[in-house]
């Protein structure tokens, strides 16, 4: 166990920016695996532009997967580009997620406002997933944000294993 955990170390030490990546991952496999909340949401307000919103969130939450990768090359510097996109691409994911609650708040308050009822919780629930979702997205963010920071603490953890027999090791010989 104490192996496994210094070479995750490690691990972490070549490729800090995996710690966000991390966040990015379980944002977008909340959203996926609540989708049926949004479609469902969606059949049943058809509130303008609903149906885009929910697009754009699931569009951009892929294709930030290629941006992040792209951003962050092996052993070469941050491709800057790359991860302005990234960033724009999180952005508006996080401005949909907000237009489809506003869109879920005007449905259900005013007139002839729909009905949550125990057949139409999935509205509510849905409405409560999103505010998840962008909580998720803007941690991401602050991750990706504080990278260089925490890249250089973890840095400092010593993760070289000391060897006892080392010291006592004889010269060898290799005139023979």
């Amino acid at each position: 166990m104490k192996e496994f955990f210094r070479k995750f170390l490690v691990g972490l030490k070549r490729k800090p920016q995996n710690i966000a990546l991390a966040a990015l991952v379980i944002s977008f496999v909340y959203y996926s695996l609540n989708l049926t909340l949004i479609s469902n949401t969606t059949s049943r307000i058809q509130g303008p532009g609903m149906g885009i919103y929910g697009f754009v969130t699931m569009l951009f939450s892929m294709l930030s997967f290629m941006c992040f990768i792209n951003a962050f090359p092996h052993r070469k510097k941050v491709n800057i580009p790359m991860l302005v996109l990234l960033v724009v691409m999180i952005a508006a994911v996080i401005f949909s997620d907000i237009m489809y609650r506003n869109i879920i708040v005007a449905a259900t308050t005013g007139e002839g406002a729909v009905v949550v009822t125990e057949a139409t919780i999935y509205i509510a629930k849905a409405y409560t997933m999103l505010g998840v979702h962008i909580v998720l997205l803007i941690v991401f963010l602050a991750l990706l944000a504080l990278l260089p920071v925490y890249s250089k603490l973890i840095k400092k953890i010593k993760t070289s294993v000391d060897v006892e027999s080392y010291g006592k090791m004889k010269n060898i010989e290799i005139s023979e």
